[in-house]
């Protein structure tokens, strides 16, 4: 006789009945003649009951051989039990291992080191932390869908392999048959600005690529990017979707990740903060803070790490960082016309020391400012005449961001570190699995 096959999430609304359920061993025990047996099959965790005497001889047998991680499927009585992972149970009646795993499954009930867990990463994934990690970045993805399309973008899809470079430096390069050398994207935003005056508001969502030979605790090799791009958006109405945006996911999360971020201990009471208004600082007003604070850092230097953790520890919430020298910035920004010596930009940083989770900026839209930039930066001309033309041929005003989705995630979801949120990681030293 055939039993419906039903995932563990839906052992609800078959209470009662007689079920067939596949997964993966995650536990094991016996007193002789009752057994249990705890599975996962990707959408929740259940308990099988297996009663000696109530069961065929092949089916005590079968649990006699199970080893962790073996994958099987088991039919028998879905039962209310408040006690058990779920709130159901199931009376076993049918036991048959699909997959006999071997004795030696790498990952064990102790302490790992990262390394090994790095290198077993393709089993790593199976634990509830991380499979709670995840689900929340899956939160994550679907919001940054759902906010923009409530509001009119359009999503679209840019080059990864590309031959001018969005940001300074680190870059991964390739000969390109015959064309000489092609780059994997930094960001898809020059792309972005092109779609934005045929679409008037897009995003892009993709993978980017940077060769930044960094081991901080916030850096990947490959990592996904959100990039809006908006015609007749100034920075200030950059910053107000920003707001808008971020507020957005982490109420997201919140509402629909709550059991997920109770597996991590995520203290969401550290979110709250979101609900007020981001603070707006100017550079200077950041320079002049930390050198209060006892920095040597000067006005023209880029803030770093420990830096941005200083000005966000000020307020306690997240923090835009606006108009920074432009020196320090990439040469499409929009020269500030109260001080040419800065950009009309803004880098969003996120509390508990998390840092930069937005860069944003308004676009330079003047082509011999632009030209003028691209020059400076001595930067080949011809590789940016597709770009410049937007200046040249119907020039207008509009803003633009990038939010990095791991670094959201890991801030959102209290994980010390990004290698954890993104399924296989990409780091110095690290290509494998």
């Amino acid at each position: 006789m055939t039993f419906p096959s039903v995932r563990i999430s839906e052992l609800g609304r078959h209470a009662g009945a007689v079920v067939t359920v596949r997964g993966w061993v995650t536990h094991l025990r016996s007193s002789g003649k009752v057994a249990f047996v705890v599975l996962r099959d990707g959408s929740g965790t259940l308990q099988g009951v297996v009663v000696k005497n109530a069961v065929p001889a092949e089916a005590w047998e079968a649990f006699g051989r199970l080893t962790l991680e073996s994958s099987l499927a088991v039919t028998g009585e879905v039962r209310a039990d408040a006690r058990a992972p779920g709130g159901y149970e199931l009376g076993i009646q049918a036991l048959e291992i699909v997959g006999l795993a071997p004795l030696d499954y790498p990952i064990q009930p102790k302490e790992h080191g990262v390394d090994f867990l790095l290198d077993h990463r393709h089993f790593w994934l199976r634990s509830p932390r991380q499979a709670a990690i995840l689900r929340i970045r899956h939160e994550v993805e679907q919001s940054v869908h759902d906010f923009f399309y409530e509001r009119g973008f359009v999503r679209c899809d840019t080059p990864i392999l590309t031959g001018a470079q969005g940001e300074s430096g680190g870059l991964f390069e390739t000969e390109y048959f015959e064309e000489g050398k092609a780059y994997l994207a930094q960001t898809g935003q020059l792309y972005g600005e092109a779609l934005a005056a045929a679409l008037g508001r897009i995003y892009t969502f993709g993978p980017t690529f940077r060769a930044e030979k960094s081991k901080t605790r916030r850096h990947l090799t490959e990592f996904w990017m959100i990039e809006p791009e908006m015609a007749w958006y100034d920075q200030d109405d950059n910053m107000n979707l920003q707001e808008e945006f971020v507020r957005f996911l982490v109420e997201r999360v919140r509402e629909r990740r709550a059991a997920e971020l109770q597996v991590l201990e995520r203290d969401v009471s550290k979110l709250d903060c979101v609900r007020e208004p981001f603070v707006r600082l100017d550079y200077s007003d950041a320079i002049a803070l930390l050198q209060s604070k006892g920095s040597d850092i000067k006005w023209g230097e880029d803030l770093g790490a420990p830096d941005e953790a200083v000005v966000v520890g000020e307020y306690e919430r997240p923090v835009f960082v606006v108009n920074y020298p432009k020196e320090a910035k990439a040469f499409y920004m929009k020269e500030n016309p109260a001080d040419p010596r800065t950009v009309r930009c803004a880098d969003l940083l996120a509390p508990e020391g998390r840092g930069e989770i937005i860069g944003g900026s308004q676009r330079e839209d003047d082509y011999d400012k632009l030209l003028g930039r691209i020059r400076h930066e001595g930067l080949p001309e011809e590789t940016y005449s597709w770009y410049l033309d937007l200046r040249k041929y119907g020039t207008f005003v509009h803003s633009g961001f990038g939010l990095g989705l791991e670094r959201t995630v890991a801030w959102i979801a209290g994980v010390e570190h990004i290698r954890e949120v993104i399924p296989f990681p990409r780091m110095m030293g690290r290509l494998r699995p």
